[in-house]
């Protein structure tokens, strides 16, 4: 993969913005919490969201691994709460292209800004640890590149294809970007055999553009639709996060949606403020809401399974996942939508709507 930094037209770029800054673009406030009272900063979280702080051997060893070999994880750049869990069972989510990311969004801790710049050997390093660790399932997430031109596809392809050469019975499961709808981008990883093709799409309709600027609502969806059209037999899955100011009918619209595109696997969790900048927690969802969520989506909309919970994060339990479901085929939503419509982020005074034009059944829409 070349490693020119000439942007394709378009993407949200932060451009001026000091890079690595941890703080969300724009205001923390946002009008889906217009009269709610959202829960406070210092708020003391409920019991079913506590955890023990990590330090268990298995975490130092493999923390120790991470920075001899200069690689990031999202466990840590996300402060996911299973870190202590995953770690010590030999389990880690690297999180490749850096750590600095192009989109800002509002529930995200990951450092955003402009990438300075976009390392080559990572896949080598990455397949190298994984082999060390003797791992059986890998996931593989990133940042946001929009300044390359493939989004950073072909270094997730390289990197499933060096896992795969080192360990040829660990499984790989990818947690994508959207790459701005593009489909030949969305190939590339696709060809080079993933277990799991995952892409989160975090939050309901109304929320999406206030939450996740940088990105649109059928946009995710559909490009998950479309990776079943390009590769049926590879797995689905997509999450979303609970507690900033969803509706239970959203939440049943969001299912409908991903059902739509034929979404194997659904994960749900609840958000964690990460700071003062980013948006408050609008609730705590319980323990049997999450419960009663798994039954609707599994029952209800088909969904192959439902990992739901207040501390599941997408990469939950994921070998079990990869290693005991069968793909479903292509659905109704299989041609990639609003590839060619500007994200809210993209355009300087926009209110942020989701556009009538994206939405499936319009035409001219799709980008196929």
């Amino acid at each position: 993969m070349s490693s020119s930094t000439a942007r394709p037209p378009g993407g949200y770029h932060p451009g001026k913005k000091d890079t690595g800054v941890v703080k969300p673009k724009g205001t923390a406030r946002i009008r889906a919490h217009e009269g709610i009272e959202t829960v406070p900063m210092d708020d003391r979280k409920p019991r079913w969201l506590k955890v023990r702080s990590p330090g268990g051997s298995n975490y130092r060893r493999l923390k120790k691994l991470m920075r001899s070999q200069s690689l990031h994880t999202v466990c840590e750049e996300a402060g996911c709460p299973n870190i202590g869990e995953c770690w010590e069972d030999g389990t880690a989510t690297f999180m490749i292209l850096g750590d600095v990311c192009t989109r800002a969004c509002k529930y995200c801790a990951v450092a955003h800004g402009m990438p300075t710049e976009l390392d080559e050997d990572e896949p080598r390093r990455v397949a190298e640890t994984c082999e060390a660790m003797a791992l059986e399932h890998v996931v593989i997430t990133s940042v946001n590149r929009d300044e390359l031109p493939d989004g950073g596809a072909g270094i997730y392809a390289e990197t499933i294809r060096q896992i795969h050469a080192r360990l040829p019975d660990c499984s790989v499961e990818v947690l994508i970007p959207d790459f701005k709808g593009d489909e030949d981008a969305l190939a590339t990883v696709l060809d080079a055999g993933p277990a799991i093709l995952g892409h989160n799409l975090e939050t309901v309709d109304r929320l999406h553009p206030d939450v996740r600027p940088g990105g649109r609502y059928w946009r995710s969806i559909s490009y998950l639709g479309a990776s079943k059209r390009i590769a049926p037999d590879i797995l689905t899955k997509t999450g979303i996060i609970l507690g900033m100011g969803e509706r239970e009918e959203e939440i049943r619209q969001a299912m409908n949606d991903l059902r739509e595109a034929s979404v194997d696997i659904l994960t749900l969790g609840q958000y964690l403020r990460p700071s003062e900048s980013h948006i408050p927690v609008a609730r705590w969802v319980t323990p049997a809401e999450f419960g009663d969520w798994k039954r609707v989506g599994e029952d209800e909309f088909g969904f192959r399974h439902v990992e739901s919970g207040p501390l599941v994060r997408s990469s939950y339990h994921a070998k079990d996942q990869a290693r005991n479901l069968e793909a479903g085929g292509p659905g109704a939503i299989s041609e990639v939508l609003e590839a060619d419509i500007p994200a809210p982020a993209e355009v300087p005074g926009l209110n942020l709507v989701q556009l009538e034009m994206g939405r499936p059944g319009n035409h001219g829409s799709t980008n196929g």
